[in-house]
């Protein structure tokens, strides 16, 4: 078929508006930990100051070679830029709309808030521990979760040793909080 008659789409930037939207709830803020944040500035500069630079050298080398249409560095090149340039919009996306939330000014706190490390025990007596996160850290097989999931929103402003219960996907479940923990502030 004739290029002229597909659409090809060099960035899915609806896609990325819609995943930004709906993992982050409406009229709230993009939390995240000062090494969350890291994490996504590091990425970004990898990829516009290693990873971008070698595949654009390697599309220009396919390009001189003569012709593009049957070339598979310079197609598959060209894709993977596009894939590059899309992840670069993303990743500049969430950090210009990242709230730095400094997790150890609650050091010592019994309390529940975001960034906290929460051991708590379910009705069954299976006990776990979970640290609340941000959207762009979570890590669920590590037990960090996001802090739009319904158990962290549940714990939110609970303390240690409270009773607490909320609707999981599998019926209504009673967790009770063992103990909280937060990061201690580096040293000035």
């Amino acid at each position: 078929m004739n290029k002229a008659f597909v659409k090809e789409s060099d960035g899915d930037d609806d896609e990325d508006a819609a995943a930004l939207a709906l993992a982050i709830p409406a009229g709230s803020k993009n939390y995240i930990r000062p090494e969350g944040y890291q994490r996504i500035k590091d990425e970004l500069l990898q990829l516009i100051d290693v990873d971008r630079p070698e595949v654009v050298r390697i599309v220009h080398w396919a390009a001189s070679n003569g012709d593009r249409s049957e070339n598979g560095d310079y197609i598959y090149g060209k894709k993977r830029l596009r894939e590059i340039d899309r992840r670069i919009r993303f990743l500049t996306k969430r950090m210009d709309s990242a709230a730095i939330v400094d997790p150890s000014v609650h050091h010592g706190s019994d309390q529940i808030f975001f960034g906290a490390t929460v051991t708590y025990c379910d009705q069954h007596g299976a006990e776990r521990t979970i640290t609340i996160v941000g959207i762009d850290e979570l890590d669920p097989l590590n037990g960090k979760i996001s802090w739009v999931a319904p158990v962290a929103r549940a714990l939110t402003k609970a303390r240690e040793g409270d009773l607490i219960t909320f609707q999981a996907p599998h019926g209504v479940d009673e967790l009770e909080i063992l103990a909280v923990s937060y990061p201690a502030p580096a040293p000035q």
